[in-house]
């Protein structure tokens, strides 16, 4: 019988600036009796990450630009958040109704360019998005083979809306050791029909399962194992291979 577990890492301290974060989330697992295992999945918030990495701004000593005074006057948000957004911003996408759409560095199209007030310690502080999540996934996954001599993958999750749906996901920004897109062409269904176009987006679908035990208590468990899943080993992929290519998205 299939089967995959889904198991919250808790007791994790408040993460600061400099944290081992693979040390921290693996005497975290031993300690509530689950350590690492070979082929576990490994899922964090991205918060946690730029947390640990120092990439977390303070409002009060952000200068709006004129433009992002303005902006922020027409959707009703604060001058310095908007100017934090727009800086991490590739392009605007699409605003109004309070919203703020953007496409980020990385590609990622999403609310506030990722820019994130929740889970950060200090009232006027934001977390912006890991500079590089496919480096800082990779990282992780080599400090815990260090440390454990477990070969995992690891997933760095973030929350996002979809065009024409209520609601939010998680989606993988950053991943290492797993391809993120299973390639599911020239495979049969029930009834014998050949896929032609099927491409599940695997490191997205794990991302949203993780986020079931993450964040859904006040304990505030931002990392996840997953176990059990027979995924495809890579140490090539990137989380970027997921974003589809502007000529081809009928949304923007």
């Amino acid at each position: 019988m299939n089967q995959v577990q889904i198991i919250g890492v808790k007791d994790l301290p408040i993460i600061q600036k400099g944290d081992n974060l693979a040390k921290l989330i693996c005497t975290a697992a031993k300690n509530q009796g689950t350590p690492i295992e070979d082929e576990d999945i490994i899922v964090a918030t991205h918060v946690i990450i730029s947390r640990a990495e120092g990439n977390v701004v303070n409002l009060d000593g952000v200068v709006p630009s004129k433009f992002a005074k303005t902006l922020a006057q027409e959707l009703e948000k604060e001058p310095a958040l908007v100017e934090t957004v727009l800086r991490e911003s590739k392009s605007i996408v699409r605003m109004g109704d309070k919203h703020l759409i953007c496409e980020t560095r990385h590609g990622f199209v999403c609310a506030n360019a990722g820019v994130d007030k929740s889970n950060v310690p200090g009232e006027r502080n934001v977390a912006l998005l890991p500079r590089d999540p496919d480096r800082s996934a990779r990282v992780i996954r080599r400090k815990i083979r260090e440390l454990t001599g477990k070969d995992v993958a690891v997933i760095i999750s973030d929350t996002h809306g979809r065009p024409l749906r209520e609601g939010e996901i998680n989606i993988g920004i950053g991943i290492a050791g797993i391809n993120g897109i299973r390639p599911r062409v020239g495979e049969t269904d029930l009834f014998g029909y050949v896929l032609k176009v099927k491409r599940t987006a695997i490191a997205d679908e794990l991302a949203s399962a993780a986020e079931l035990v993450i964040g859904q208590t006040d304990e505030g468990i931002p990392v996840a194992i997953i176990r059990g899943y027979p995924y495809l080993k890579s140490d090539e992929a990137k989380a970027t291979e997921l974003i589809r290519k502007r000529e081809k998205d009928l949304f923007i």
